[in-house]
């Protein structure tokens, strides 16, 4: 584990983890909504569209919580005197593109 991803250390902002945490609790709700869906035979189309709401929210989550690391954490180790850090950083975030499908 990175000193950065420690479950001990606070990163980004107090308000938007806040949303984020708000948006989490909504798609669990959703979740268990589709859940008994499943169990009570809906059709499959229906399931098919909440599940893709579902990765909509997910997405959602995942585009708040990297434009905050951008703005805080990314920001201020770009422009860090430490070259090593900003490579970190940058390899970061290429893995998390990588990771998403979206390079």
């Amino acid at each position: 584990m990175s000193v950065h991803s420690m479950p001990h250390t606070r990163h980004g902002s107090p308000e938007v983890r806040a949303k984020v945490g708000a948006r989490l609790r909504s798609v669990e709700g959703h979740v268990r909504g589709v859940a008994r869906m499943v169990e009570e035979g809906a059709y499959c189309i229906d399931l098919i569209k909440q599940t893709l709401a579902i990765q909509r929210a997910i997405d959602k989550v995942n585009a708040m919580l990297l434009e905050d690391h951008l703005e805080h954490c990314a920001a201020t180790a770009i422009s860090a005197a430490d070259p090593a850090e900003r490579r970190r950083t940058i390899s970061e975030l290429l893995d998390v593109f990588a990771m998403s499908g979206k390079l």
